[in-house]
C-alpha cells in the first residue's frame, strides 16, 4: 500500500469523505487571459469586451475555474466562441501556444506562461481567483519535503494572498 504525502489541488478536500486528510491553503491567484503575440494587442485593447466571439480555449465545464469564468462572462455580457475544452491545463496552454485561441492561466505565473508558451497576457479577469491547496494526511505539516514545497509556494507564488498554516 502506497501512501501519498501531498496532493496539490484547486479546491479543498470535500467534507464528508471518509478520508483522513487536511487541506492547507497555499494561496490564491488572479486569472489572466493569454494569447499568442500576434493576437495579444488586438484583444488587450478592449479587454474584456474583446472576448465577445473571440476563439477561447477553456477548462472543462465541470471544473471550479470554468464555473467562475462562465459567471464572469455572464456578468460582463460577453459571449466568447469556445473552440475547445480541456481537462489538462498544460494541453490547453499548448493549443494556445499554437495560436488556436486565447486561454486562461494563473496571473501568479504569468511570466512563466509567457516564456514557456510564447504568449502575452491580454488582461486580468476582474473578481475571479483560483485557490491552490496542499492536501496532506497531516493536520500540522511536518514532512520535510511537504514543508519545503508549501513554504516555497507561499513565498514565491502567493506572496500577497491569504494563507492558512
Amino acid at each position: 500500500v502506497h501512501k501519498l504525502d501531498l496532493v496539490l489541488s484547486d479546491r479543498p478536500i470535500p467534507t464528508g469523505l471518509n478520508v483522513k486528510a487536511y487541506s492547507h491553503l497555499l494561496g490564491e491567484s488572479a486569472v489572466s487571459f493569454f494569447a499568442v503575440a500576434r493576437d495579444a494587442k488586438r484583444f488587450a485593447r478592449r479587454f474584456p469586451h474583446s472576448l465577445t466571439d473571440a476563439p477561447l480555449l477553456l477548462p472543462i465545464n465541470t471544473g471550479a475555474l470554468r464555473r467562475k469564468l462562465d459567471d464572469w462572462f455572464d456578468r460582463i455580457g460577453v459571449t466568447p466562441r469556445v473552440i475547445a475544452e480541456f481537462d489538462d491545463s498544460a494541453l490547453l496552454k499548448a493549443f494556445g501556444e499554437a495560436g488556436v485561441g486565447l486561454f486562461p492561466g494563473p496571473s501568479a505565473i504569468a511570466a512563466e506562461i509567457e516564456h514557456t508558451y510564447r504568449a502575452r497576457a491580454v488582461g486580468i479577469v476582474d473578481g475571479v481567483k483560483e485557490a491552490y491547496y496542499a492536501i496532506s494526511p497531516e493536520r500540522k505539516l511536518k514532512h520535510p519535503a511537504v514543508l519545503a514545497i508549501t513554504q516555497q509556494a507561499r513565498a514565491d507564488l502567493f506572496r500577497d494572498s491569504p494563507r492558512s498554516h
